[in-house]
């Protein structure tokens, strides 16, 4: 079988349910029950929910547990290129034949009875999961926590709430204790959550929900804690002060990101993780369109060597501002101009997001993403970069945006990044991967 042939199975799903979104878990418990309920037949799981670095923070997990000598299953969400990415088996993605096979089986079992892509699709992975053998889970929620399809697994072994801010407000809101509040959803009582960087708001709200069900509760800068030191980073928590590695991954905010998973190992029960280990996860570490460097493809071809040529597919204004600080630190040791091509979807706070990133940016030019029915028109994303405090202008293309800034990026040296939506980064990473 083929990836077009699995890419056709999953065109029927999207039509099953008329809304691509609808937060509830009515619908997954029937289809559940028919597949003998693969949701009770996983290995430990670590659950992870938050706003931003949910995806780094499983890529960190995964390199350090797998350096132990771990088999992880690992399921995350959106793909970038294709969909199997989102259904990592014992450390390798999910092969075409299988997938086309495993979303047969559900496809069949559920029949037209409606059901979103994202539940029936989540559905298939807990079979893959519970039907391969491996000894951990990393679960990603897609959207929220409490009533994210990921959260039928009763049990976890542990979760995780990574920085919560404001985005999906069309089905969050824009309450940031509200979205807080289904974040915190995948909390389970008893079981311990180890809680990343936050808003004192968010921190408050989760760390309620934790006292409320008895769960176990590690909250950063609390009960333990980082930063940067000359020879890589410092850990401080329960197993006193350690040095790390600097982590693979670029920007600033990896360190706190890396620091989370720390926390999580620290407190994943019946799992041994050296810190050899940990250091050599921090080494091999990957995770594609965050603050990822391109060295290859049409891109890189028609730009002088000395661009540095950034993709990250951050699309908030707490993205935006992580990415900022990223560029603003290179600039205190290697100055260099940044500029912008941006590309995003209608539903984002777009200006926010510019606004965070303009004080880095020298220009910028905005395009509107091929092929996504919801890509904001290039024009009007110059008008809200603009109203962010950017030099912007529209473009027809990504390439047509990087020849026109090609004569002043030929110039000397300086960066450019590309940013604004995991669905263009995805876009790029098909030719610049």
């Amino acid at each position: 079988m083929t990836g077009t042939h699995s890419d056709r199975i999953l065109a029927r799903m999207m039509t099953l349910h008329p809304k691509i979104i609808d937060l509830t878990l009515d619908r997954m418990l029937p289809l559940l029950a028919k597949l003998d309920h693969p949701e009770r037949r996983l290995p430990p799981v670590i659950h992870v929910a938050g706003t931003n670095g949910k995806g780094s923070l499983l890529a960190y997990l995964r390199a350090m547990l797998e350096a132990a000598g771990y088999r992880v299953h690992v399921y995350t969400s959106p793909h970038l290129v294709r969909f199997a990415e989102r259904i990592r088996l014992a450390g390798k993605i999910i092969d075409e034949e299988a997938l086309s096979e495993l979303l047969l089986a559900c496809e069949a079992a559920n029949g037209d009875t409606p059901i979103t892509y994202f539940e029936i699709t989540t559905i298939a992975a807990f079979k893959a999961f519970a039907d391969t053998p491996g000894d951990v889970l990393l679960l990603e929620t897609g959207l929220g926590g409490r009533y994210d399809a990921t959260n039928v697994v009763a049990r976890p072994a542990l979760t995780a709430i990574t920085p919560i801010s404001h985005d999906h407000a069309e089905f969050l809101g824009t309450d940031l204790a509200g979205i807080a509040g289904e974040k915190a959803g995948i909390i389970k009582p008893n079981v311990p959550v180890v809680i990343g960087p936050q808003d004192l708001v968010a921190l408050k709200v989760l760390q309620e929900t934790s006292e409320m069900l008895g769960s176990p509760v590690h909250i950063y800068n609390k009960d333990w804690s980082c930063h940067k030191v000359a020879e890589g980073w410092q850990y401080d928590g329960i197993k006193g002060t350690r040095v790390f590695p600097m982590p693979a991954l670029h920007g600033v905010h990896q360190i706190e990101n890396a620091a989370t998973a720390v926390a999580c190992l620290n407190h994943l029960r019946g799992f041994t993780v050296s810190d050899t280990a940990i250091s050599e996860g921090l080494r091999n570490v990957t995770w594609p369109a965050r603050m990822q460097r391109l060295t290859k493809g049409p891109i890189t071809d028609v730009l002088p060597d000395h661009v540095e040529i950034w993709l990250d597919g951050g699309h908030n204004p707490a993205a935006g501002e992580q990415i900022a600080k990223s560029f603003a630190d290179w600039n205190e040791t290697d100055p260099k101009p940044t500029y912008l091509i941006a590309g995003m979807l209608n539903t984002k706070d777009q200006k926010s997001f510019f606004s965070q990133l303009a004080p880095v940016i020298e220009k910028g030019h905005c395009i509107t993403i091929p092929e996504e029915a919801a890509a904001t028109a290039a024009a009007d994303l110059a008008d809200m970069a603009r109203a962010g405090g950017l030099d912007a202008s529209e473009m027809p293309s990504l390439m047509a945006a990087v020849e026109a800034l090609k004569p002043t990026l030929d110039e000397n040296p300086c960066r450019l990044l590309i940013a604004g939506s995991l669905y263009l980064a995805g876009q790029i990473l098909r030719k610049n991967g």
